[in-house]
């Protein structure tokens, strides 16, 4: 198994290194996110070694050519003396993005298969067992024989010390080198400066820059046979998620190639045109081809030598099946495809997922007759088809669409499908990417139609899990969404509306601030009082120093008005600086718009970006210590978060108090289509704090008056049957609005492929009569200003008792 970043965007991240005192210590180096020693092997010519020579690859796990000119490799024995001296092989050439470097070193008299056609030589005879190769920036030799020595030698790339060595990164060296075994990284090229984690040991697979491997390539040669081997693509992918083949190598796979791609993370797949008859085992497969885009073509009746990988886009997810290094024979072209496995509401099943208890499902035998995710499995890299298929997620930045092929499951009034329990998974729903990148990737709204037949390749991946990599595409049918506009508010109610406008900055184009100003202006019909999430500072993600928003609002309120909306006024506390969480330097926070033509904003000093508001009972009812006024600000529950806002209000000579929230995101919630079943939802654990500061300030203030009203609302980051919502509406302080709308009409957000409720608006018990909408404008359109939905409810503060 092997753990990567995905091949087409690495995640941002940080890796911390604990050091031990043999080991390099962390000024050695930052882990190189280019060029790397990706193996090293010294048995070459030993004793029952099959290569003939020693080696070192070096790869690139850069997007641009690595220059090696005036690099050399070096080479220390594990454990030097005081005549040790490093020995140097000199470098020229450049590493291909993604490609492969070849080092040759010292031939023994052992071995009967050469290495592929080196791209560089050298004569150095390295150990088997116990040795440290450098990639150097330069060829002076080296002279540092320990690891403190080395540390201070910025000449130093990256380093590689395996079996004893004295000389290593992190907390040991890579183990298990022999005379047939070599220490190499994964095809994710992962550098943790950490020798023992990062390499282990296995068959040696040396790779050219060409992409060769050892062996050569000519007629009858094993690794590039003219006559399949005795694996087919069924043997590979066995009958559980990882292949009982994975790791080791197979020569002459017979398939019909099916599927080429040519961007991203490059390759093709293959499918055996002879099915086995088990519903289990899959007939088809990817081939990574990795920097190198694939020669093949779609007909081309190949067989294909390489290694078996399990490539796992992400901790959490269920991995990919592919034969990488590839070396492919074409034996015929222009070849009928295998038929495509039909997708409907039929052969789907209506249980999602097989339970681990929480654990890995990897080992579980598939059955595609019960689960979805099995039945998906079981036709990874093979041909499917779909028709005439809802969409359920509009097409998004990246081309891409989600559809659902039952039409029938848990619908919304808008053509959607429902997410209503973390028990009832939606199977229906799958992910349509397109392989033809010369045609337009169509643009579709939820509730439209993918028409006519949909057919590809089935595929996995860390964003959205299993995916239609379409051949040929459906055509859409556009149903004519519209984005809705809710009632102007009444003389006597007091409109109050939530909405998140995605990280809005005083940097953003015009364009965003006139569609989200449209959005309050015409769409929620100029709400009295507009509790914002993910207003950001001045200067956005320019990290400064900057915490005031007054340009951000002054752009924003002008565009309400030139919508024809209101002139609004606002009120906020600044956060402290790079204290509140969201995109680093943007300084994320809650803010009140209000009209003060119809409504007044109570202002009371003392409110500050770390001084908790509280309630205070007097004469004539509850008011706040502060407004506005944040709750318990520095309680860890709002650790790197944003905090609750809150302001006092007054209205027809009543008092309202509103609550704006933005709670801590599902960031590390494992994914529903992951290999941890039942997924676990790590981030639920800070929204169940947050929730429960909130109620306990809601409980304050109902306790100094009974009949406060209070509004409490936001992007909860959280659904209506979580135990987030339940901490914050327990006792029955606060009633969750969005129960009260029929079933089809609760959400406000959409997620690959599922309607759901981020977004939400409680109230105590003070308010009598209300009137609430979810006005869906943005979640599911193509075209959006931001991925939520606003929401309003309209109040009758004097409603009688």
């Amino acid at each position: 198994m092997h753990i990567s970043k995905p091949r087409s965007i690495l995640l941002a991240g940080a890796v911390a290194v604990t050091l031990s005192a043999t080991a390099l210590p962390a000024a050695f180096a930052a882990p190189s996110s280019t060029a790397v020693i990706s193996e090293v092997y010294g048995g070459g010519g030993n004793s029952g070694a099959t290569l003939t020579r020693d080696f070192v690859e070096l790869a690139n796990a850069g997007s641009a050519a690595y220059d090696l000119s005036g690099f050399s490799i070096q080479y220390l024995p594990g454990t030097p003396s005081a005549g040790s001296t490093w020995g140097v092989s000199a470098l020229t050439g450049s590493i291909a993005p993604g490609g492969r470097y070849l080092v040759a070193q010292a031939a023994g008299t052992g071995g009967t298969v050469a290495l592929p056609t080196p791209d560089a030589t050298g004569t150095v005879a390295m150990s088997a067992t116990s040795g440290t190769v450098a990639l150097v920036s330069g060829t002076t030799p080296l002279t540092c024989k320990t690891a403190a020595d080395c540390a201070a030698d910025t000449r130093i790339v990256d380093l590689v010390g395996y079996g004893s060595a004295v000389v290593r990164e992190g907390s040991g060296p890579a183990t298990g080198a022999s005379a047939t075994a070599s220490v190499a990284r994964g095809t994710s090229l992962a550098d943790t400066d950490d020798n023992a984690a990062d390499l282990t040991a296995g068959a040696p697979t040396p790779v050219n820059a060409a992409g060769e491997t050892s062996g050569g390539e000519g007629p009858g040669d094993p690794g590039n046979p003219t006559e399949p081997g005795t694996v087919r693509v069924h043997d590979i992918q066995g009958t559980t998620r990882v292949s009982p083949l994975n790791g080791q190598s197979v020569t002459g796979v017979p398939g019909i190639v099916t599927g080429v791609r040519t961007s991203g993370s490059r390759g093709f797949w293959i499918q055996d045109a002879t099915p086995d008859g088990d519903a289990r085992t899959s007939e088809g497969v990817f081939v990574f081809t990795g920097s190198t885009a694939p020669t093949v073509s779609v007909g081309d009746s190949v067989l294909v030598s390489g290694k078996v990988d399990e490539y796992y886009p992400s901790s959490t997810t269920q991995s990919i099946t592919e034969i990488s290094a590839p070396r492919v024979t074409v034996l015929s072209s222009g070849n009928a495809l295998p038929a495509p496995v039909v997708l409907d509401a039929a052969s789907v099943p209506n249980t999602y997922a097989p339970s681990a208890g929480g654990g890995s499902i990897d080992a579980l035998a598939l059955d595609p007759t019960t689960y979805a995710l099995d039945l998906y499995e079981s036709l990874e890299g093979t041909r499917v088809q779909i028709a005439d298929a809802r969409v359920t997620g509009a097409t998004t930045a990246y081309d891409e669409v989600w559809v659902t092929v039952k039409p029938n499951e848990n619908p919304t009034q808008r053509g959607g499908t429902l997410y209503s329990s973390y028990t009832d998974q939606n199977t229906g729903r799958i992910k349509v990417m397109s392989l033809d990148t010369t045609r337009p990737f169509p643009v579709a709204n939820v509730g439209d139609e993918l028409s006519g037949t949909t057919t590809g390749v089935m595929d996995y991946a860390s964003f959205g899990g299993y995916n239609l990599q379409a051949t040929e595409l459906g055509t859409v049918t556009d149903h004519h969404l519209k984005r809705e506009v809710t009632r102007k508010q009444k003389d006597k109610e007091l409109a109050v509306a939530t909405y998140n406008v995605e990280n809005l900055d005083a940097n953003d184009e015009q364009t965003k601030f006139d569609t989200l100003a449209a959005g309050v202006a015409v769409n929620l019909s100029s709400p009295d009082i507009v509790s914002l999430e993910e207003i950001q500072d001045d200067n956005g993600a320019v990290n400064d120093g900057t915490v005031g928003s007054e340009a951000t609002l002054k752009r924003f309120t002008d565009a309400i008005v030139a919508a024809g909306g209101p002139q609004y006024a606002w009120r906020y506390i600044a956060p402290e600086n790079n204290k509140d969480g969201g995109e680093p330097g943007g300084n994320i926070r809650n803010v009140f718009l209000f009209n003060p033509e119809r409504v007044d904003f109570v202002d009371r000093a003392g409110g500050d970006a770390t001084t908790p508001v509280t309630a205070v009972k007097t004469k004539q009812g509850v008011t706040l210590s502060a407004s506005p006024g944040r709750i318990s600000p520095t309680n860890d529950a709002w650790a790197d978060s944003r905090k609750p806002l809150v302001g006092e209000f007054r209205f027809h000579g009543k008092t309202v108090f509103v609550i704006g929230n933005h709670f801590a995101s599902k960031g590390g919630d494992q994914p529903l289509h992951g290999r941890y079943q039942e997924p676990k939802r790590s981030s639920e654990t800070k929204r169940v704090k947050q929730a429960t500061e909130v109620n306990t300030f809601v409980k304050s203030l109902l306790a100094a008056d009974k009949s406060a009203q209070v509004i409490t609302l936001g992007d909860l980051n959280d659904f209506a049957f979580s135990p987030t919502v339940n901490a914050l509406t327990d006792g029955k302080v606060l009633k969750p609005l969005i129960t009260t709308l029929p079933a089809g009409e609760q959400y406000s957000y959409v997620y690959e492929g599922n309607s759901q409720t981020l977004d939400h608006i409680l109230t105590s018990p003070g308010v009598l009569r209300f009137d609430y909408d979810v006005v869906h404008i943005n979640a599911e359109f193509a075209d959006q200003a931001s991925d939520h939905d606003p929401q309003v409810v309209r109040v009758d503060v004097n409603a009688p008792k």
